[in-house]
């Protein structure tokens, strides 16, 4: 996804102030080298007075000129120098100094995205994706299957719980290697502590350092932000940017659905979500404790019906592996 405005100008804002700030020191390392060693300054102005006098005589017609000043102008860079050094300077302690000597903090090399930009791009993705810190501890490079059940065989299955889960890890994987050419949505069904969220979770990751935007949200996160929009005309335009975000970013999560207090405001709002990010082909990651018969049972049938029909569904089988990692 291309950026946002608003994420595209957040950060700009922040090249612009580098760039200010590299001149405010850049200015400060002058005076304090003006104020040790008044002579360069006088160098200086010796520089800026033959230059101009070049140029007059250049408009005069003397072809030589332009040799004569790069010589005398070598000889005043010489001298400066040698005073810099004397006084413990380096050579260029006056020139502007920069966080990226490839764009010169402007963002840009050539017309093309920076590296240091497409850095500032992944900091701000994970910033806005609202789980910045626990992806640092749950990704796919943290996964076990050792929690999970070997011995017994789930007759729902057919196979126990950890070659499931194999089966599930590698459904994971191919869907972040699918992402950018194909979206699509998923839902975690299951009981409490079989591994939901820790799954998004490692999607999440693994979008987010492929530069595709993710926010994540608890089911009550969601509904509040959709109520202060509709019902809080003074509301701050940050909520109004995070109400849009939800259904333009590239990948919603919507962790625990259904522990939310359901009511006919949360429903018509869970579908107009749905609804609206399957129109616009951006992806989905619902988790829930509730199967699809309550599923069903607890929304309206239009959003079971866009679930089913439109979502991958993967139920989620054995016990709490927080509680086995105690």
């Amino acid at each position: 996804m291309s950026l946002s405005n608003s994420q595209y100008n957040a950060i700009m804002r922040i090249y612009n102030q580098r760039q200010f700030q590299n001149k405010y020191e850049q200015d400060e390392r002058i005076k304090e080298v003006y104020r040790r060693i008044p002579q360069i300054r006088q160098l200086e102005d010796a520089m800026s007075s033959q230059a101009v006098a070049c140029a007059r005589r250049l408009l005069d017609g003397d072809e030589r000129a332009r040799q004569r000043l790069k010589d005398q102008l070598e000889d005043l860079r010489e001298q400066k120098a040698v005073l810099l050094s004397a006084y413990g300077y380096e050579p260029d302690y006056m020139e502007m100094r920069y966080h990226c000597a490839e764009c010169q903090d402007t963002g840009y090399v050539d017309g093309k995205k920076c590296r240091c930009f497409k850095k500032e791009e992944i900091t701000l993705l994970y910033a806005q994706s609202n789980i910045q810190e626990i992806l640092g501890r749950e990704n796919f490079s943290a996964f076990t299957f050792q929690y999970y059940d070997n011995r017994e065989v789930i007759p729902q299955i057919g196979m126990t719980v950890a070659d499931y889960m194999k089966q599930v890890y590698a459904w994971c994987r191919e869907y972040v290697e699918g992402f950018a050419s194909k979206g699509g949505n998923l839902i975690f069904t299951g009981s409490t502590g079989v591994g939901k969220t820790f799954l998004t979770n490692c999607i999440a990751k693994e979008l987010i350092d492929r530069y595709q935007s993710v926010i994540y949200l608890s089911s009550n996160d969601l509904f509040d932000i959709f109520s202060k929009n509709k019902f809080h005309h003074d509301a701050e335009e940050d909520m109004q940017d995070m109400y849009q975000y939800i259904l333009d970013c590239d990948l919603l999560i919507i962790d625990d659905l259904g522990t939310e207090l359901n009511n006919s405001f949360v429903s018509s709002q869970l579908f107009y979500c749905i609804n609206e990010r399957l129109i616009r082909k951006k992806g989905t990651i619902i988790s829930t404790n509730l199967s699809m018969d309550m599923l069903r049972d607890t929304y309206s049938d239009r959003i079971s019906s866009r679930i089913i029909s439109q979502y991958s569904i993967i139920p989620l089988y054995g016990g709490d592996i927080r509680t086995k990692k105690r």
